[in-house]
């Protein structure tokens, strides 16, 4: 009989409900990554946050937020499920180069892999929680780096040895193919892959390539509507008002009309739908990212697609069966 691993144990994967596939709900709290101070209770906080979500029929979120990134806390989670009644699934990643901890930087691919399987086995430290994915595992903007493709690789093979899905972080939908070129090696079943963020991509013959090699996607930054990102390592004394960064804008309305595309093409079964909040670009997204927040995609993304001729039923397939069937192990 299969089952979820959530952050308090084993459910039946028809208890699911409509599920947020790709979130991390210590980011949008006060703390490091929003307002650099710490709240007196952060799990009452994102517990508020997603307080509207039952009555738009979500029963579930899966927290994927790599280690020592964007709030990476599992008794957060745990916490915020007791609150809520909420369903939570845990991640575990290693999060691109620059970010990663120093101990995912020494160990080897096979040491990586021990770490993600005592994960899913054993609990994340000593907390005795389990993961129940493995995500979001990442890679750059046009590169992966030989670290990058190290974490790939064990988290592959931690999945093959659980039975864990695996999710990935593609930066601006770039590397996607090789991604999978690098699963594929690992003998990953393509069915238990999620390439993420491929929302981001506007090349809807691409995302069609990706599909080709039989693994699900992910339209998983929903209304994450413009970002700034780093270029390149700030050199020691920058000219004053100068900066390495770039501004990108991808409307939702744009990626509404080519998810309904892929709809229309006969995908739906392998697509995933989210909106990774995360309050690194709450002052960019003032509307998404936090006033609207974790009710957007059931109040302003699932309308839209009805009005663009999606059916309840695909609907339905890509925010609940999809991410059951990823997520259901045994």
């Amino acid at each position: 009989m299969g089952y979820v691993q959530t952050v308090l144990g084993p459910v039946p994967p028809e208890s699911l409900g409509r599920v947020l596939s790709h979130e991390h709900l210590g980011a949008l709290v006060p703390g490091p990554w929003l307002s650099g101070g710490v709240a007196d209770d952060r799990a009452d906080l994102a517990a508020g946050a997603v307080r509207d979500l039952p009555e738009l029929g979500f029963g579930t979120i899966v927290d994927l937020s790599p280690y020592e990134v964007v709030g990476h806390d599992v008794t957060l989670l745990r916490e915020v499920a007791l609150r809520t009644g909420l369903h939570v699934v845990a991640g575990s990643a290693i999060y691109l180069e620059p970010y990663s901890p120093g101990w995912a930087l020494r160990a080897s691919v096979d040491e990586m892999r021990e770490r993600f399987v005592a994960d899913a086995t054993v609990g994340v430290g000593d907390t005795g929680i389990k993961v129940g994915i493995f995500g979001e595992q990442a890679t750059g903007l046009n590169e992966i780096t030989a670290h990058e493709e190290k974490c790939l690789r064990a988290a592959a093979r931690a999945a093959v040895a659980t039975g864990l899905a695996l999710n990935t972080h593609t930066t601006h939908g770039t590397m996607a193919l090789e991604q999978v070129e690098i699963l594929r090696e690992e003998k990953m079943d393509p069915s238990r892959v999620v390439i993420g963020h491929l929302d981001i991509n506007p090349d809807p013959d691409y995302l069609r390539a990706v599909l080709a090699t039989g693994v699900n996607i992910a339209f998983d930054t929903l209304g994450k509507q413009f970002w700034d990102f780093v270029l390149a390592p700030l050199p020691e004394n920058p000219p004053e008002g100068e900066f390495g960064k770039r501004a990108y804008h991808r409307p939702d309305r744009a990626r509404l009309d080519m998810l309904a595309g892929l709809v229309r093409d006969g995908y739906a079964d392998r697509i995933l739908l989210s909106m990774d909040l995360t309050g690194a670009e709450a002052y960019l997204n003032p509307r998404t990212h936090g006033r609207l927040g974790y009710s957007y995609l059931g109040r302003e993304i699932v309308p839209g697609l009805t009005r663009l001729g999606v059916p309840p039923e695909a609907i339905d397939q890509m925010l609940a069966a999809n991410p059951a069937r990823l997520l259901t192990v045994g």
